[in-house]
């Protein structure tokens, strides 16, 4: 399966814009199987929710849809959803290229830091699907610190975890670290999906990257705008897992 991630200077506020960008970014790379775009790529990392939450029908989501249908590819995103009350919801949502939801994922650990968390509600459970006979388990951004996340979706059969995040420069060294770690204690492929540029509060630095199972690079977008694209491999995570069966010493 062929995974392109997109990452750009996201524009503040500013939906149609950030559409427009996507799609230019797409026609660079090559033909792909699955897209993966950041942590609420529409709009940037805010926390204005009256602002930028969405309500069904949502424009985002009308946009994954229409792209997943022009580039016959399943395509994976970060949005804001709006929720029962004040709070929202920050939701990573995968859609076909029929259309079909393929999975609705809100982020479980909201980023306490940055205040994220008296803004936006934490899902509680995690969120795996299926494309391309591939298990795929999403997660987003300050998820990627704890990892019983992703031991959760690896005891479910998770073979590629696809991490979209907003990960500010200042800590680039532990995205990179942590990606790795994940890849390499679950023996599985990491996608890791980040913005670059700047926006009212950090500098992000891209490095849009993937990890195979052995926790070798095999994919970086580097710092400026632009894909991360690599080429995955089921044989290569069966033929380790059962090569190397440490998933079945597990206790979740």
């Amino acid at each position: 399966m062929r995974l392109l991630g997109c990452q750009w200077n996201i524009v503040w506020e500013n939906r149609d814009a950030n559409y427009s960008r996507v799609r230019g970014l797409v026609k660079q790379g090559e033909k792909s199987d699955l897209i993966v775009l950041p942590e609420m790529f529409s709009t940037g990392f805010s926390m204005n929710v009256a602002e930028v939450a969405e309500d069904q029908p949502s424009t985002t989501e009308t946009f994954l849809k229409e792209m997943a249908r022009d580039e016959g590819a399943a395509v994976m995103g970060g949005l804001a959803r709006s929720g029962d009350g004040e709070k929202g919801h920050n939701e990573l949502l995968g859609i076909s290229p029929n259309g079909e939801v393929l999975t609705r994922y809100c982020k479980n650990r909201t980023f306490r830091y940055t205040g994220e968390s008296e803004h936006y509600e934490s899902g509680t459970e995690i969120a795996l699907c299926e494309w391309r006979d591939w298990k795929i388990c999403p997660l987003i951004c300050y998820d990627l610190r704890f990892p019983e996340l992703f031991r959760k979706g690896v005891a479910q059969g998770a073979e590629l975890f696809v991490v979209v995040a907003s990960w500010p420069k200042v800590r680039v060294e532990h995205w990179l670290a942590l990606l790795r770690a994940r890849a390499i204690e679950n023996l599985a492929y990491v996608i890791g999906v980040n913005r670059c540029g700047r926006d009212p509060s950090y500098d992000y630095p891209g490095r849009s990257v993937v990890f195979d199972p052995w926790g070798e690079m095999i994919g970086d977008a580097g710092e400026d705008e632009g894909v991360v694209q690599a080429e995955i491999d089921h044989k290569k995570v069966r033929e380790w897992r059962k090569e190397f069966p440490a998933l079945l010493d597990l206790e979740i």
